[in-house]
């Protein structure tokens, strides 16, 4: 289906809006009334700037408070659709959305509406425009699309339909199955939001925390499919309320736009896109600084063994169990400090999830590549962390290990300390694209989002988010710093699975890693909270081991010192525990600023 956003959706002026919808692949847009007030560009600038771009303007919007309005309001509120026609011909835009009114005036008599919309009708079929009326969820009288179509079908004019609002319909809990019962040719329009579940007054909810479908808690595939299903075959249309992508570059927030109609048309079984090639764990993660010497030493006290160096880059590969780790050490490094730049993903089709991955509107990273090197596939997630698809040791897949000459390089190596494979990353996305990130993992590696938690720290709050695979073989904890701009100077962390933490934490800490030191009072609540064995919660409280239960299992946990923006965190799950001791967070954080502030 043709695909479309209201401009309002965006950030900046009109003529950089246009640009950004038309680059990321929009058909049309809508034109919203602000937009056009507030910039240099006339209606026929604006009109010849869409026809340069290829995009058509389907809707133009809003026109407020209109219908059973006393005769004298009546007559000024016809003198100004009139203006609007005018506008709209210069614009060559031939739809005009009328919301269902809010003002004090108006009357509680649907005859009364839906004559006067009727003669609103009548005067702009002879303009060539027809009237989509939309009920708002916190309309005077109309505040529901069943109320609003039962008006539109009692004025009974052919320039006269309704326009349908996810948010306006999910946001009051309305049943979308009425969809049906409106022929499908007098659904004029289709606008789709989705929010998160909030209990907040509907307004305020509608214009700070609307979002793209697919990023909140609303079922807009299913109104979607009720609407095509009643025979709707206009644009899919996003009009979006948010004050965080009020801020965000246009560009990046137009793509974002487009990959949620694309998951959306593809939940609502209205397109095809290539299947989730769903990751089952994680082939590497790659470490990349100008100075990597502290890195060598941390990965050397967990455990790890370097087992080679790139054949023609200069990577090299630390190993321990089904873990690896790749330290990139050449000028190419983008960050002066350790820094988190790259995952790899043992997935069973790398082609196969690049395709979906490219379909999604995933950035291919360019590769430089000696004729010897192992096909990688690899696109860029919002934040510039780089996927590569991977299949690693496969028989009928070449394996990017064999790109590293199997030479040890040092004479002995520690011994591993217990270490099995990585159990999960954590990656701070930049502020405003937390949403976009939690959209692009679950969509392009088909990963299940968890809810999102709001969790203290000692200078804000940090909004976190995991998505996982069914079978937790890949976890990916998305986080958000507290402030804008603090994204930058946040660590990422790498956690790594151990059969034994406890064994494992001693061993770390007899070489020399400095392990994160916990408050004694997080250990005397411990005791308070739960009945542990007294010589396991001794050898917690020494080790500075965190401790969480749920109804499945436990998860122990700790924690290295930071490099650069990187750490390493130590983990033992039991049972069937699926989650990330999310309840430690605040100890955790509290004492990271502690020790580096004391360091």
């Amino acid at each position: 289906m043709r695909k479309s956003i209201a401009t309002v959706s965006l950030s900046g002026p009109l003529s950089e809006k246009l640009t950004a919808i038309a680059t990321a692949g929009f058909d049309g847009v809508e034109i919203f009334e602000n937009d056009l007030l507030a910039g240099p560009l006339s209606p026929e600038e604006v009109r010849l700037r869409c026809a340069d771009l290829g995009l058509s303007i389907d809707l133009y919007q809003p026109f407020r408070d209109f219908e059973a309005v006393p005769a004298e309001l009546l007559a000024r509120n016809l003198r100004r659709a009139e203006r609007k026609f005018a506008v709209m011909e210069r614009l060559g835009a031939d739809l005009l959305l009328v919301c269902s009114s809010v003002a004090p005036q108006a009357a509680d008599d649907d005859a009364l509406a839906a004559e006067q919309l009727h003669r609103l009708a009548e005067r702009a079929e002879r303009h060539g425009i027809r009237i989509a009326y939309e009920a708002l969820a916190w309309g005077r009288h109309v505040d529901t699309y069943d109320h609003a179509w039962r008006i539109v079908e009692l004025a009974g004019h052919p320039a006269l339909g309704t326009c349908l609002d996810s948010f306006h319909i999910l946001s009051r809990g309305s049943d979308p199955t009425g969809i049906a019962n409106i022929p499908g040719e007098k659904i004029f329009f289709l606008q789709l939001a989705d929010a998160p579940l909030m209990a907040m007054d509907v307004l305020q909810w509608s214009r700070h925390h609307r979002c793209f479908p697919g990023q909140g808690g609303f079922d807009v595939a299913g109104l979607v499919a009720a609407a095509v299903q009643a025979g709707y075959r206009g644009p899919l249309s996003l009009e979006v309320f948010n004050d965080v992508f009020r801020q965000a570059g246009a560009a990046s927030t137009a793509v974002d736009a487009m990959r949620s109609l694309l998951l959306l048309e593809e939940s609502a079984g209205l397109a095809a896109l290539p299947a989730p090639a769903v990751p089952s764990g994680f082939a590497f993660a790659e470490l990349t600084a100008a100075d990597s010497e502290p890195l060598r030493t941390v990965l050397g006290t967990l455990g790890f063994a370097r087992r080679g160096r790139h054949t023609s880059k200069p990577v090299e590969l630390w190993e321990q169990g089904e873990a690896r780790i790749l330290l990139n050490t050449g000028r190419a490094a983008r960050r002066t400090v350790p820094s988190l730049a790259a995952i790899g993903l043992e997935t069973p089709d790398p082609a196969h999830a690049a395709r979906r991955a490219e379909a999604l509107l995933a950035p291919v990273v360019p590769r430089r590549r000696a004729p010897q090197d192992a096909p990688l596939d690899a696109v860029a997630a919002p934040d510039a962390t780089e996927l590569f698809f991977c299949r690693t040791g496969s028989p009928d897949h070449p394996s990017w290990t064999g790109d590293f000459a199997d030479v040890p390089l040092f004479d002995a190596p520690e011994p591993a300390v217990g270490i099995n494979r990585i159990d999960h990353i954590a990656l701070t996305q930049p502020w405003h694209q937390f949403d976009e990130a939690s959209l692009f993992y679950r969509s392009v590696l088909g990963l299940e989002a968890d809810e999102s938690l709001d969790l203290a720290d000692p200078y804000g709050l940090l909004r976190s988010r995991a998505v996982a695979g069914a079978d937790g073989g890949v976890r990916i904890a998305l986080n958000i710093a507290p402030q804008p701009g603090e994204e930058d100077s946040r660590a990422q962390h790498i956690a790594l699975e151990t059969d034994d933490v406890i064994a494992t934490a001693r061993r770390v800490r007899e070489r020399g890693a400095g392990l994160l030191p916990i408050p004694a009072n997080y250990y005397d609540d411990l005791d308070a909270r739960y009945e542990l064995d007294p010589r396991t919660l001794d050898s917690l409280r020494e080790l500075g081991i965190l401790y969480d239960r749920d109804g499945d299992g436990e998860f122990f946990h700790c924690y290295t010192a930071t490099v650069g923006r990187v750490f390493f965190e130590l983990v033992q799950r039991t049972g069937g525990y699926r989650g990330y001791g999310a309840q430690n967070a605040t100890v955790r954080l509290a004492a990271q600023h502690t020790f580096t502030h004391s360091a």
